[in-house]
């Protein structure tokens, strides 16, 4: 189990050997996991945080290809990838971590090679209003081209892997989503924030895209 940084641990949980990490774990982080799981017969990896420490650990097995591990997520509240995947939460998702059966999914990831586990939010870099100027399409289908408030992009559990919308108020009608393999966005400067994480600059090109391979997530 890897515990990021400081949340509660469910008590189910609590005969697991634990390793420590910060909130947003790094690389050198996931050495002494790793080293641990490869002594351990059916290893399943066990992540108690939040949607950032999520996907910062799917992004390190995505790397180091280890994506047949079995990975369960335990947040502590409901988050962007427990909608996206129907997880649970707390005590809850302490039992299915321990009980319940690791299926493979689709693995989303962008450009960069950062692993998505629930939502990416991409705006312009405009103090007042944000508003994304450019283009952007789902596959061959055009999301957007002009100005909009931002776009938002989403894993999916089934193919084709993502879907992508418009990001407008709820009031304004809902999100008009576009299902399909990938997303790509074409912008003077575009601002992306990934499972609550921004980037550090504003980008001219992102992309979003379904991996060669698929990952095991219990559920």
């Amino acid at each position: 189990m890897l515990r990021c940084g400081d949340v509660p641990l469910p008590l189910a949980l609590t005969p697991v050997t634990a390793l420590s990490a910060p909130a947003l774990p790094e690389k050198e982080d996931f050495e002494d996991v790793f080293a641990h799981l490869e002594s351990v017969e059916d290893p399943r990896l066990v992540v108690v945080g939040d949607d950032a420490a999520f996907a910062a650990t799917v992004t390190r097995l995505m790397r180091t290809e280890r994506l047949d591990l079995e990975i369960a997520y335990v947040p502590e509240k409901r988050t962007p990838a427990t909608e996206a995947y129907g997880l649970r939460t707390g005590s809850k998702a302490a039992t299915v971590a321990l009980q319940g059966v690791a299926k493979p999914l689709p693995l989303i990831r962008d450009d960069a090679g950062i692993a998505l586990v629930g939502r990416a939010l991409l705006c312009g870099e405009n103090d007042d209003d944000h508003a994304l100027v450019g283009e952007a399409y789902v596959d061959d289908t055009r999301l957007f081209s002009g100005t909009v408030p931002g776009v938002r992009v989403e894993p999916t559990p089934a193919m084709p892997g993502l879907r992508a919308a418009i990001d407008r108020p709820r009031w304004f009608g809902g999100y008009k989503w576009l299902t399909g393999r990938a997303m790509q966005l074409g912008s003077p400067a575009a601002i992306v924030t990934r499972d609550g994480v921004t980037g550090p600059r504003a980008l001219k090109r992102s992309t979003f895209y379904r991996h060669e391979k698929k990952w095991k997530l219990v559920r």
